[in-house]
């Protein structure tokens, strides 16, 4: 008997338990629909275990691929007596049967709570079935032919993928029929300037107004989530594919280029025309969750799914390092990106470092200035060990795995370095998976659990010496800097205190609030205390930036910061005297918002001023709704320059700045 053959009667299982657990009120639907799957819990298999083996695929999507067959879908943003997406075996259309409100001249009207523009808006791309708005629902939208295959599938894969479809139809028609979460709603998660923007090929001879420093050669680039397709259900910001800008400056001179990192999840959603992948954020919730991860394990099953090459979608950290451009997402290995002698981007692929990474890596590694070691974490939300430091060499040889004792999967966005030590937040906020079985979320805060901070020798080759300080109810998102104090014994750390903790994650009432806090670790008493660096009367949201990249791990006076206000947009940055908690701001201007302030060193000499450099932001304007890129003298904050942009820049997530020479050196 084939392996298709043994895999029916657990596709049955699967479908069967969708209707399990769908609410009463639904249970005809699915009888009505998938009669077939009639089959029942047996052979002795309890109900607990086969819930758990519900739960592979999360870890089989920290390395999965994606193809499948493209069902008829109801419209996500509208209600579920709407429109439908006709998407057959041949797409060559998008139609929209019943007309549709607030549509006018290909934009979508919405109300969002993002203080935006109310639009959002699928611009035409160049790939099959992209799904974007028209003017008129009644209007088909032709698309021109695939040049590449479909997948060749047999007789009983089509079958397969016809009954997952009917599932999957279902089980959006059920979302569909309840309001979603302001975190999940793509009506708020991606509007106005949050939304997506096509690649743009390399535009030479930008507008420049004033001069551009003359120590400033090479390319910015900033990353940032741009979904390709519009989300069928829940959509999170941070589920959007990868798509990096780069703005290359040669002599005074600039471009400007924005690609799509192709992942293998990007790739195979492109070739079907439609998103596939279960968006961990923003559909991964409660029972439907659960639905979403029993079919994409049922479609691997009949061969419908290749989950052995990641699922990550690139969109966060940037990172150069040994010759090489690397794009992450802590949830699957680094994407290695190269930049054209002409200042365009090409994915070269996925990046294991010659085959000695096996896990996932963290979005912020963290270089050291000085011996230029790359060091990172890797967490894994399913089984032990949940965390894992490792290193590498300049040359790229990376260090054995150190396993760090954690009692569970701890969320685990960033930590830092010191001239000696690494240190690594373990905070309140968890992954706890059986919290969908009960229709939760499976990212919790735990109020219970007591926040700490472990110190760990850079060279470590095991996790006995680590040292744990307590640091109550703490939760940084990201931390800026860390370095030694021996006189004292202490570890300073410089971080954004958030609270609520999940509120980025979990619809919450209470307002975000991030404090820009310094954090003193004492390694003899174990004790930790904390305090705000801003007095309360200038206090302001401060949320992504940097310090002096040349003075990573070491004592530094000064922080650029996004100012997160109104939150989540960035208004401008501040510079802060971390010693004296002096603040001072750059505002963007009326209606102009920005995202992450870099700080470019003017050189690389550890000795020249801290501050001694160029602030660089893109910053759009939504008044006029154009994008520049605008460079900051770091010292005084006065506009040194602005670079005109061919076309928006969304508001993205972290960046990195390539210098001419580094760049002749590409792998």
């Amino acid at each position: 008997m084939s392996g298709i053959d043994l895999a029916i009667p657990q596709l049955y299982l699967y479908l069967h338990f969708l209707f399990f657990l769908a609410p009463k009120h639904t249970h005809s639907f699915f009888h009505l629909n998938l009669s077939p799957c009639t089959l029942s819990l047996s052979q002795g298999q309890s109900q607990n275990a086969f819930l758990s083996s519900a739960f592979y695929p999360l870890k089989a999507m920290a390395s999965s691929s994606y193809n499948c067959a493209k069902p008829q879908i109801s419209h996500p943003l509208s209600s579920a007596s709407s429109s439908t997406v006709h998407l057959g075996h041949s797409p060559t259309s998008i139609s929209w049967n019943s007309r549709q409100p607030n549509r006018t001249h290909n934009i979508r009207i919405i109300h969002s709570a993002l203080h935006s523009p109310s639009v959002l808006h699928f611009p035409k791309q160049p790939y099959q079935n992209p799904l974007i708005p028209i003017e008129d629902d009644s209007v088909n939208v032709q698309v021109q032919p695939k040049t590449h295959r479909h997948p060749q599938w047999n007789l009983l894969q089509r079958a397969a993928a016809m009954a997952l479809d009917m599932a999957e139809s279902a089980l959006v028609s059920l979302e569909l029929q309840h309001p979603l979460p302001k975190t999940a709603d793509p009506q708020v998660q991606i509007s106005g300037n949050f939304g997506p923007v096509p690649e743009q090929s390399v535009k030479q001879a930008l507008p420049v107004t004033g001069t551009i420093p003359s120590c400033i050669n090479g390319v910015y680039l900033r990353n940032g989530a741009n979904p390709l397709f519009e989300p069928v259900a829940g959509h999170h910001f941070f589920d959007g594919d990868g798509m990096v800008h780069a703005v290359t400056i040669d002599n005074g001179n600039a471009s400007y280029a924005c690609r799509f990192t192709e992942t293998q999840r990007f790739l195979q959603e492109k070739e079907l025309g439609r998103p596939v992948f279960p968006k961990a954020i923003g559909e991964l919730h409660g029972h439907s969750g659960i639905a979403r991860l029993l079919l994409f394990y049922a479609r691997a099953l009949f061969g419908l799914v290749d989950h052995k090459q990641g699922t990550g979608v690139a969109n966060a950290g940037l990172v150069y390092f040994n010759n090489r451009l690397l794009a992450m997402s802590e949830d699957d290995l680094p994407y290695h990106l190269r930049i054209t002698p002409s200042g365009d981007l090409e994915t070269v692929g996925r990046y294991n470092f010659d085959d000695q990474l096996k896990s996932t890596m963290i979005a912020h590694p963290k270089i050291d200035p000085f011996s230029k070691e790359l060091f990172a974490l890797s967490y894994d939300v399913i089984q032990k060990p949940y965390l894992k430091y490792f290193k590498f060499q300049p040359d790229g040889t990376k260090s054995q795995d150190v396993e760090i004792p954690l009692s569970m999967p701890t969320m685990m966005h960033d930590f830092a370095i010191t001239e000696n030590f690494v240190v690594i937040p373990n905070q309140q906020v968890l992954f706890k998976l059986q919290e969908m079985i009960f229709g939760g979320s499976p990212v919790i805060f735990d109020k219970k659990k007591k926040s700490s901070f472990g110190i760990l020798s850079k060279n470590a080759s095991d996790s006995k010496d680590i040292i744990w300080v307590e640091s109550p109810d703490t939760f940084c998102f990201h931390l800026w800097n860390a370095w030694e104090e021996p006189e004292s014994d202490e570890v300073v750390v410089i971080g954004s205190c958030m609270t609520p903790p999940d509120s980025i994650f979990n619809e919450c009432d209470e307002s975000l609030k991030s404090v820009l806090s310094e954090i003193r670790l004492n390694l003899k008493t174990g004790k930790s205390t904390g305090r705000p660096i801003i007095s309360e009367s200038e206090q302001v949201n401060l949320e992504a930036g940097m310090v002096n990249r040349n003075r990573l791990g070491r004592r530094t006076r000064y922080a650029y910061l996004a100012i997160a206000e109104p939150w989540p947009k960035v208004s401008g940055f501040a510079k802060i005297d971390l010693f004296t908690g002096e603040v001072k701001k750059y505002i963007y201007g009326h209606k102009k918002f920005g995202g992450e302030p870099f700080f470019l060193p003017r050189d690389d000499n550890c000795e020249s001023a801290e501050d001694d450099g160029y602030i660089i932001s893109f910053v759009h304007d939504e008044n006029s709704w154009k994008s520049e890129l605008q460079i900051v003298n770091a010292i005084n904050l006065q506009l040194e320059s602005s670079i005109k942009l061919p076309s928006r820049v969304p508001y993205g997530f972290h960046g990195t700045f390539i210098d001419a020479k580094s760049l002749i050196n590409q792998a």
